[in-house]
């Protein structure tokens, strides 16, 4: 598509370049005192003026720079898509170490909290059997 448009104006701007243009003016006194004034413009596209051969090798020298600039086009858009993708690579790998981080020291939290469980059970149990034995005596 860009290489259409590209070429598009190429082309649009050599036929105006092979234009001829040419504008008259007059002005005619009437009988009553007036003047009318005419103006006329004419253009032409005269055959010697246009040589097919140049216009040839200049659609060949448009359609050429157009097919680059469509690849450095082309270019520079996979160069982007390739960092796109490697960020994106980036991003994924760095989430999916912060998300083992994160299990890893929830169990560590786990295990901290089953440990402060059971000493907590052992004391309330060596509490109790401490109450048992005064209640004995």
């Amino acid at each position: 598509m860009k290489k259409q448009i590209l070429a598009a104006m190429a082309i649009s701007l050599f036929a105006v370049a092979c234009t001829k243009s040419s504008t008259k003016t007059e002005q005619v006194e009437n009988a009553d005192g007036s003047v009318t004034t005419t103006t006329t413009t004419v253009t032409e596209t005269p055959s010697d003026i246009v040589d097919t051969a140049k216009i040839n090798k200049t659609k060949e020298d448009a359609k050429v720079k157009v097919d680059e600039a469509g690849n450095k086009i082309d270019a520079a858009a996979q160069k982007a898509k390739e960092k796109i993708d490697a960020t994106a690579d980036k991003t994924k790998q760095d989430l999916n170490k912060a998300g083992k981080d994160i299990k890893e020291e929830a169990n560590k939290v786990g295990k901290d909290a089953k440990e402060a469980a059971k000493k907590g059970a052992s004391k309330v149990e060596e509490a109790a059997k401490k109450v048992k034995e005064d209640l004995s005596k």
